[in-house]
């Protein structure tokens, strides 16, 4: 059994069932984190809707948050969460805004001591980016 995640008549991603089962378990955690929702819509007779305006404003929140987190494991943790959601706005021709915030909101929130090296901007974006290209490659569409 699978499930579908469609923007319209376009599937981004057709997981298996345990997967899409974790993935929304975490999508309503970061929308609680966040604040926001994401777009992505009930998962209904085995498919889902994703609102890609909504959805955008969701990943670029998302993006900022996980730029400013400091704490090594939080960061460990979203990582994949945030992979996994770049390949599906990749997948829908959707554009997220890398730049970082200017926002020192919940800098100093969850702050970790000694806390992870900053890296630059460019690295943090290119690493993100090579993450998501290498795991969609296991997302079947």
């Amino acid at each position: 059994m699978s499930q579908y995640y469609d923007i319209g008549d376009e599937t981004l991603w057709n997981p298996s069932n345990g997967a899409s089962r974790l993935f929304l378990g975490q999508v309503s955690l970061y929308q609680a984190e966040l604040g926001l929702p994401s777009g992505i819509g009930p998962m209904q007779a085995d498919e889902c809707q994703i609102d890609p305006v909504v959805f955008k404003e969701f990943v670029d929140a998302l993006l900022a948050w996980h730029r400013r987190t400091t704490h090594a494991v939080m960061a460990a943790l979203s990582e994949g969460f945030v992979a996994t959601v770049l390949v599906l706005v990749e997948r829908a021709g959707i554009e997220v805004n890398w730049q970082p915030s200017g926002s020192a909101e919940g800098s100093l929130k969850d702050l970790q001591v000694p806390a992870a090296p900053v890296s630059s901007d460019a690295a943090w974006v290119a690493a993100l980016q090579y993450k998501s290209r290498e795991l969609g490659r296991f997302m079947a569409v």
